[in-house]
């Protein structure tokens, strides 16, 4: 067998291959067997590669759950699901669950990915068209004025002196942007740099409750799970704790569990520590006394994640007309500030 990659598998990837497997665990197969059909139906050399690991060390050892670990590419979260539904029975229902899981957070890092690029993307042409102007059509009217007898003055000679400079040193420029290419492609195609953008965004006021809404969502699924896979609620609050990239609500769980272990109810350490309010604190609580906590941290993750995406469309939607207007302001201001200056030229020959 060929070395397989080491990559994580993404959220997609995860979610695909639980829902396979909760679909054939739920029809009476077993986990060995399911393997083995995924490998045999698996297109792509790599995912082949990988659940070839994972069967010749289920066979040999009968641990789905160390066979998972053994590939190296599988989340730690999973990892520690995968094995309370091992060794619960449930695993039918706990593949289920993070299917449905990894589909919503990959949904929720598709939108804010796309939140990112689009402002990227338009800055870029924006500030390739300035470049445009100021290098190439400048000039043009620079000669244009000396054939006239005259030279720029005020803000048009200004704009032209930038643009020699720009022209004169174009190598330089065009070295910076591949560089800021490169960190881009570092910051979204890495876990270091996508740690860095999303601290970033935290802090942005434009970006940091889309995060929050994101890391409640990642939260109150993590729960949901949990709960349905048998665990007690403080097992469930440190498991799901570990989803959150989130410092503020690291401490805020943290926190709640302080609570709890003191005896406080859930619903009311939930409300005390910061981790919900509002209508989110008051359903918490009808779960807890209805006995379906599970199904209720799974409606407010959903809520979360809607959330998270009307406010990703929100801020797309201000930053789209918003970007069109300043590039609009600038290349009318260059455009004039060469015109006006010829438009009085012609009258005073004319």
């Amino acid at each position: 067998m060929g070395q397989i990659s080491k990559k994580p598998l993404k959220n997609k990837e995860l979610a695909t291959f639980c829902e396979q497997m909760a679909m054939m665990l739920k029809a009476g197969i077993s986990t060995l067997e399911g393997i083995s059909i995924l490998k045999e139906s698996m297109e792509d050399s790599e995912g082949r590669a990988i659940l070839e690991e994972v069967y010749e060390e289920l066979e040999l050892s009968g641990d789905l759950h160390g066979s998972f670990v053994k590939t190296g590419v599988f989340p730690t979260y999973f990892l520690n699901l995968a094995g309370i539904g091992e060794r619960s029975g449930r695993l039918d229902e706990v593949f289920s669950s993070l299917a449905v899981y990894y589909d919503r957070q990959d949904a929720l890092s598709q939108n804010i990915k796309s939140a990112v690029t689009y402002p990227c993307v338009m800055i870029g042409m924006m500030l390739a068209v300035i470049l445009v102007l100021v290098i190439r059509v400048m000039p043009i009217f620079s000669r244009v004025y000396e054939q006239l007898g005259t030279e720029m003055s005020g803000i048009s000679r200004s704009i032209m002196n930038m643009g020699t400079w720009l022209g004169r040193y174009s190598l330089v420029i065009v070295v910076i942007a591949v560089l800021l290419v490169v960190l881009a492609l570092y910051f979204s195609m890495t876990g270091s740099g996508r740690s860095r953008l999303t601290a970033m965004g935290r802090r942005l006021p434009f970006t940091k409750k889309i995060y929050e809404a994101t890391a409640l969502s990642r939260f109150a699924d993590g729960m949901s799970i949990t709960l349905k896979s048998g665990l007690d609620s403080d097992e469930g609050l440190e498991l799901s704790g570990k989803l959150t990239e989130s410092p503020a609500l690291k401490e805020k769980i943290e926190e709640c569990r302080k609570k709890t272990a003191e005896g406080t109810e859930l619903g009311e350490a939930f409300k005390e520590s910061g981790v919900f309010s509002g209508l989110h604190a008051r359903m918490v609580n009808v779960g807890i006394l209805s006995g379906s906590l599970d199904q209720v941290m799974e409606r407010v993750a959903e809520q979360y994640a809607e959330e998270a995406n009307e406010r990703i469309a929100k801020t797309v939607s201000r930053l789209e007309p918003t970007l069109v207007a300043v590039m609009s302001i600038l290349v009318g201001m260059i455009l004039l500030s060469v015109m006006l200056p010829l438009m009085g030229i012609m009258s005073g020959i004319g």
